[in-house]
């Protein structure tokens, strides 16, 4: 059906992703999303690092698809920064043979106090 079905496929499901995550009523925090993602079967999990947070998804519902087309990683990337409200990171996927699906999301900046 060509790229455009694709991307068109792709956002579709990013879209439901963050509208999904968004009426849990949860604060947007890499916990909350984590724990959404893990109902919708990516088995999620959170690591705290230096400057941010790992989100981990153990699992990919659409792995084989993705492998072919990796415009849904793009696509859930993006959601996953939408739903956040802050820029993020793909590390690794599983669609591109890596064990998990890795991305990283930076601490917020916080406001300097006397500014």
């Amino acid at each position: 059906f060509g790229s455009d079905s694709i991307n068109a496929f792709a956002q579709s499901r990013a879209d439901e992703i963050e509208r999904k995550f968004n009426t849990t009523g949860q604060t947007a925090t890499s916990r909350s999303l984590a724990k959404f993602l893990t109902s919708e079967g990516y088995a999620a999990s959170v690591s705290d690092k230096a400057v941010g947070d790992e989100l981990c998804q153990h699992h990919c519902p659409v792995a084989h698809v993705a492998a072919e087309f990796p415009e849904l990683c793009d696509a859930e990337t993006h959601a996953i920064s939408q739903a956040l409200g802050t820029h993020v990171q793909r590390l690794a996927t599983i669609a591109n043979g890596d064990g998990v699906c890795t991305t990283f999301i930076p601490n917020r900046k916080q406001e300097v106090k006397g500014e």
